[in-house]
């Protein structure tokens, strides 16, 4: 029986969201504004792709995935922290995400720092509360802590966001380009199919290979990204060849639209490689990764 992407995806996006529902504070209290801002931000759309690849990481070793949704969800919340974060004037300045005003144009820049502020510690605090009530062992929550404290920060996408704001409008080499996407993109997406793999208590061996799959994998869907900018502007609601205007230091700018088109797929096929040995169960992992490079927003 071949493997149906697209109801997995709807089944799993439902969870997420359904868990996102019940983990966010609502809009109760004296200042309601904050709550409003967050959940402006967190239920503008997306894919849910980085928790659903938690939830694949996860059930790839357990059939038991609701168990891993808290952490799909934190994973949820720490993106979109980013996404509010990265809009502002300071950073990228842009208008609209995901077809919608950027949350410091629907609220202004202090309100999203601070949705943005509080989407991070949610983050943290609702792994460490499902931890507690869940009945993980605690030296697995701590390494799934880790793994998105890593692929938030200084060796993630942090990092990753200096350098692309560094480099912006000057020179950029190949070196410092995969810098940028390894860390600013590949870093969290890697992390989210870690953190599944760890919840499930992975052998190592699996760890490693997983790890190898969610970089490749992260650094083809920065490759998809640049693509659909420079196509079409589907890129999350933005406007057509926005990078371009900014001197964004892309794989189209520095390689051409075919040639990064190539290393999309290329970077796809070692991503395959990586799992090859582990069956079929890790098929939602393989159409996942066919999916990031076939995508049309």
């Amino acid at each position: 029986m071949s493997f149906e992407l697209q109801s997995y995806l709807k089944e799993r996006k439902n969870l997420v969201e359904a868990g996102l529902q019940k983990y966010l504070p609502t809009e109760a209290g004296n200042f309601p504004k904050i709550h409003q801002a967050v959940r402006y931000s967190v239920f503008a759309g997306g894919k849910r792709l980085r928790p659903i690849l938690l939830l694949a990481g996860y059930e790839f070793f357990r059939d038991d995935f609701e168990r891993a949704v808290p952490f799909a969800c934190a994973v949820e919340m720490l993106h979109t922290y980013s996404l509010i974060h990265d809009d502002l004037p300071a950073m990228d300045d842009d208008a609209f995400r995901r077809g919608m005003p950027t949350s410091h144009k629907a609220f202004g820049e202090a309100m999203a720092i601070l949705a943005g502020d509080a989407l991070q510690a949610e983050a943290f605090g609702l792994m460490a509360r499902a931890g507690l009530e869940s009945g993980f062992a605690p030296g697995i929550i701590l390494q799934v802590i880790l793994e998105l404290a890593g692929g938030a920060g200084l060796s993630g996408m942090v990092a990753g966001q200096a350098a692309d704001m560094e480099l912006q409008g000057g020179s950029c080499s190949e070196k410092d380009l995969e810098f940028i996407h390894r860390h600013k993109t590949s870093a969290l997406i890697r992390a989210s199919v870690v953190m599944g793999a760890r919840l499930a208590e992975a052998d190592e061996d699996s760890l490693r290979a997983l790890s190898a799959f969610g970089e490749r994998i992260g650094l083809a869907f920065q490759i998809a990204d640049d693509i659909l900018d420079a196509e079409s502007g589907k890129k999350s609601g933005k406007a057509a060849g926005s990078d371009q205007r900014k001197a964004k230091a892309t794989y189209i700018a520095l390689f051409g639209l075919k040639n990064s088109k190539e290393r999309a797929e290329a970077l796809i096929v070692d991503a395959l490689q990586a799992v090859r040995h582990l069956g079929p169960r890790a098929e939602p992992l393989r159409a996942l990764a066919r999916f990031i490079v076939s995508r049309e927003d």
